[in-house]
Order: structure tokens, then sequence, then C-alpha cells
């Protein structure tokens, strides 16, 4: 019993050093905005709350109305995003100014959440979307802890559920069509093109009416960059979306991590270790059974 015992603390010791030594979906880190990378640009001096683009958004992705009911009366008006809702228009107020902002993935250069993905189920496309494999997805929601914008959402009341995000409308790349919410914007306050493309007339724009205008392109270089790209008349904390530095989301816990595993150390020491503990408590439930 002891020697079968013995075996099975060092198998599981072996496996867990194998299991630590596999290479990791978190290891997929994304690669620098690229100049042909797809994406969107949102003006939020020109967007007037229509939420035209939330409708057509639904409409192109099969999502069902995101109905809430309040007083007995059902509202089909989501105020943020949900598994109904990839995309949705928020309000904002500063002292008597007011206006709208765009909430929706924002498509990461190196996203959080690609980063503690453990199966690759969210993932980087080719031109810089960050798209979703629902058979590869366990169900883990690490995606919603680590995104620094709250995007991801969970379909709790579904029997096989799924996450849902923004995927850049990338189903109908094959149609030659864009994104959805860009082709339903009657003001020109959200606009679909390549990332140079973009960055080139929210310059524009800047210089054009620099009144206007905060002066800074939010998502330029926010985080790594991302694929949506930013105006504001205010600066782009008052519209809820993060400060954060130029330097990647995942960089800081990967630095960590990546120090930790170093030469695989830690992980074969643990698990050498819970093996030894599981060997012992084991062996001590043996000497108490023949007592």
């Amino acid at each position: 019993m002891t020697a079968v015992t013995r075996r099975t603390a060092l198998r599981t010791a072996a496996a867990g050093a194998a299991l630590a030594a596999a290479p990791s979906a978190a290891e997929a880190r994304g690669r620098p905005a690229a100049d042909d990378d797809l994406g969107l640009l949102f003006d939020g001096t020109r967007c007037v709350g229509c939420r035209a683009c939330t409708v057509k958004c639904r409409e192109a992705n099969g999502r069902a109305p995101d109905v809430k009911v309040v007083d007995g009366v059902a509202y089909d008006a989501p105020l943020d995003l949900g598994p109904q809702t990839l995309t949705v228009i928020k309000r904002w107020t500063e002292g008597d100014r007011e206006g709208f902002v765009k909430a929706q993935c924002m498509h990461c250069a190196d996203p959080a959440c690609v980063s503690v993905c453990m199966l690759g189920a969210l993932h980087k496309e080719p031109r810089g979307v960050v798209g979703y494999d629902v058979s590869r997805c366990v169900g883990c929601r690490y995606c919603q802890v680590a995104c620094p914008f709250n995007v991801p959402r969970f379909e709790w009341s579904s029997a096989t559920p799924r996450i849902t995000k923004c995927e850049l409308c990338r189903h109908r790349y094959a149609e030659g069509k864009g994104a959805a919410c860009a082709e339903a914007c009657p003001r020109d306050a959200v606009r679909f093109g390549r990332r140079a493309d973009l960055l080139a007339e929210a310059r524009r724009r800047l210089a054009a009416a620099p009144e206007a205008y905060y002066q800074k392109i939010y998502g330029e270089r926010d985080g790594g960059g991302t694929g949506v790209l930013v105006l504001s008349a205010v600066p782009f904390e008052t519209l809820g979306l993060p400060l954060l530095g130029k330097e990647p989301v995942p960089a800081l816990g990967e630095r960590i991590q990546h120090g930790i595993y170093q030469g695989f150390v830690a992980p074969v020491a643990l698990f050498g270790a819970l093996a030894f503990v599981t060997w012992r408590n084991r062996g001590t439930s043996h000497v108490e059974e023949e007592r």
C-alpha cells in the first residue's frame, strides 16, 4: 500500500511539472498596433445619442432585444453592455455639460482578456480584431476580471452560456461590409476602417476645430494602443474611460508570472510539496485504519 501511494505521489508531482511546463494560451501576447489593423473612430462631439448603432449592431449579430421591465412597462433601452447588447451609448455629465460615449470592446493591441484566456478562446485575429471561439471557452470568466474596460459579458440565463462581446462584425467582411454600427450612424460619429486612416482622420478633426476637442486621441497609445479610437470634448475620465499608461495592461502581470515560473522551479517545488503532503496524509490514514 505504501509503495503504491508513493508512486501515486510521484506521478502527481510529474503531472504537475508537465502541466506547468506546457505552453499556455496566456503566452499568446499581442503585438504593437499596425496600420492595417481594423478599428473604429468614435467622435463624441458628433454623437447625438440616437442609438442607431446599438440597434444595427443587434440586427447584424442576431441578438435578441435587451428588454427591462420598469414599473410594469417593458423597455428595450439598455443602459450598459450585456449578453444581448454588444455596444451601447452612454450619457455623461460634467457640471452643465453633457454628451454621449460609445461603449464596446476596444480591441486592444495587447489585450488583457487574451493574456488570461487559458485555451485561447479569446484571441487576436490577423487584422487586430479580438475574436472569440466558443468551442475553446471553459467559462472561467477570467476575461471579465482582466478587462480594464469591463467589456466581456457572460450569458448567465443560457443553458449553454458563452462570453459575448463586440467582434467588429468580422462575419461581414467576406461580404465586403464593415462594422454595422458605423454603417448606421447618421452623423459620422462612428467610422470604420484601417487604423492608420482613422488616426489620420482623428488628427485632421483635432487640427480643424481645436476648440471643440480635448486635445488627445484616446487609444492611440493608451494601454499599448487600441483598435477603437475616441475623440471627446472633455477629459476621457469624464466619459468613464480608464486612465492607462502607454504600457500594455497585461505586461506587469505577465512579468511577475514569468519571473515566478522562470525555469519552472516554483511549479515543480509546489507540486512536489503537495504530492509529499498527499502521500504523508494517505500513509497516516492507512496506519490509523490498521489500529
